[in-house]
């Protein structure tokens, strides 16, 4: 269309039929151009070939789209310009309805991770003081999996009802993952309003959900991250409340993000990543502590345990790196290196005396090793590599291994045993082994955790643990091994009670292989 300046105001002096159809005619053009006007009649001031900018009319549901184009033509006189209209209202539309349907659950009709993100950037801009909560429900893979995805479904739709229940008109309800769902709220008062809703949420699923045939009890744990002044990025405090609801699981309660735990993890990540290089590039290495015959006073066996020393120079904790081996499953390769590394050494001791050396090696396999390795047969493999016969170890087992999946553990046993290795149960005391489970177990060394040895001589119960772990063992058929001597009375004391072995610092530190071949050599 045409438009034209006429003092005082503007008209239409020619318009195509589309233009006409759209309602943009010479008798409606004052009103339908009036939210227009102002900017044509810059550019009609100005000296701008042409100018381009979207434009609306209408109210809300109502409201067409258009992308507009003034420009000067050279057929047309001064004061006039071309003005072409193009309605974007139906791309507008299908954009909005794709958009809709990319934030939103279409089981729930909740906004979902995406809507729920979008939802946190909002709150953000307007500077509110909110907190992020996370549920994650319990047991509702198990549940999924037993009755089946419709009857999931149901309860997801039910449990989503329930929350919506407990939330006020202002806190925002999203489902964000399987079994997980977001609640977006703004705190009036204190950060304990955060508290008090879990508990409500929680209060709120307490009462049985009827599916099917079944009346399922539904647990949640509800993590809680809390939006700082200066604003937060929306994914990561989604990320800060999926935190806090590890925490959660493990106390029973809700839980708000502890930014330190944070740092911890992700200090365990590098320190995994770290740790796997170490592994690939046999960087770790193994220290071997004596083992000591109470009634003879010879050194029987070593103990192999691993150290690691970063690249930096700095020595790792054991404790620590041992424990982010076995959440990572790093402790699969660790343990196999472990194994194959004690057997070289103890074959090259023997290398070094001429023959058999007289000591065996003691080496801890961990509960995810027995789980998740064919153990035998990895040990089995490094003795053939070696020539050393199985009866020159002694595996080392905690009671926490045996008891996760005790059928499975006791064929492993069995088949060690068939190797002619030595079985010994660590850290005697600490676990949840019953009598039963020991008399079918194919176990030959009971080793007493040293926090019942240590400061024994001054407490009558930890005598009175000792005395009935020695007896015990006795009964069985089994010897024993007191962990933690530091002292010569604490030594000659287990030893009239009757205790077979005896290791702790009295006797020696972890010591390099050199080291503990030497002390081999006096002892010889």
């Amino acid at each position: 269309m045409v438009v034209a300046r006429a003092v005082p105001t503007l008209v239409i002096v020619a318009a195509n039929r589309a233009s006409r159809i759209a309602g943009f005619d010479a008798a409606e053009g004052a009103m339908l151009f009036h939210a227009l006007g102002e900017r044509i009649e810059r550019f009609l001031d100005g000296t701008a070939p042409a100018i381009e900018f979207p434009w609306s009319v209408g109210e809300a549901i109502e409201s067409r789209y258009y992308q507009v184009t003034i420009s000067r033509s050279p057929f047309c006189p001064a004061g006039r310009c071309a003005v072409m209209m193009v309605d974007q209202t139906s791309q507008r539309h299908t954009e909005r309805s794709l958009r809709r349907e990319m934030t939103t659950d279409s089981l729930t009709g909740l906004p979902n991770r995406e809507g729920f993100g979008n939802l946190i950037e909002e709150v953000y801009a307007d500077r509110a003081h909110h907190a992020v909560l996370v549920i994650d429900l319990d047991r509702f893979g198990q549940l999924n999996a037993c009755l089946g995805g419709l009857v999931g479904d149901e309860l997801l739709i039910t449990v989503a009802r329930r929350i919506k229940g407990a939330l006020r008109a202002c806190d925002m309800l999203a489902r964000i993952g399987g079994d997980e769902f977001g609640i977006l709220m703004a705190l009036d008062d204190h950060p304990d309003d955060a508290h008090q809703l879990a508990t409500r949420i929680q209060r709120s699923l307490s009462a049985p959900f009827r599916l099917t045939d079944f009346e399922i009890s539904v647990e949640c744990s509800i993590g809680i991250a809390f939006g700082s002044d200066e604003g937060d990025d929306a994914e990561e405090m989604i990320r800060h409340a999926q935190f806090a609801v590890k925490r959660a699981k493990v106390s029973g309660k809700s839980e708000s993000y502890q930014p330190q735990a944070f740092v911890i993890a992700r200090e365990q990540f590098g320190m995994e990543t770290q740790l796997r290089r170490a592994i690939e590039e046999r960087r770790l290495r193994l220290t071997y502590q004596p083992i000591r015959d109470l009634s003879s006073g010879r050194i029987v066996s070593f103990e192999a345990l691993a150290r690691w020393t970063g690249l930096d120079g700095q020595d790792h904790d054991p404790s620590r790196f041992i424990a982010v081996a076995e959440e990572s499953g790093l402790i699969v390769p660790l343990g196999r290196w472990a194994f194959d590394e004690a057997a070289r050494t103890l074959a090259g001791w023997d290398k070094a005396a001429g023959g058999d050396c007289g000591v065996k090696v003691a080496v801890n396999l961990s509960a995810i090793q027995l789980q998740r390795d064919t153990i035998a047969s990895v040990i089995e493999s490094a003795l053939t590599a070696t020539g050393l016969s199985g009866e020159r170890f002694t595996l080392e087992l905690t009671e926490s291994a045996i008891v996760t999946d005790p059928d499975r553990i006791a064929g492993t046993m069995r088949a060690l045993k068939t190797l002619g290795t030595t079985l010994a149960m660590d850290d005697f005391g600490t676990g949840y082994s019953n009598l039963a489970m020991l008399q079918k177990l194919p176990i030959d060394i009971l080793k007493i955790d040293r926090s019942f040895v240590t400061g024994m001589l001054a407490d009558r119960d930890k005598v009175a643990i000792v005395r009935a772990v020695l007896s015990l063992a006795q009964a069985l058929g089994m010897k024993t091994t007191a962990e933690g001597i530091e002292t010569i009375e604490l030594e000659h004391t287990l030893a009239a009670m009757g205790c077979t072995y005896g290791q702790g610092y009295l006797y020696a530190r972890p010591l390099e292989p050199d080291a503990a071949y030497a002390l081999i050599a006096r002892s010889a």
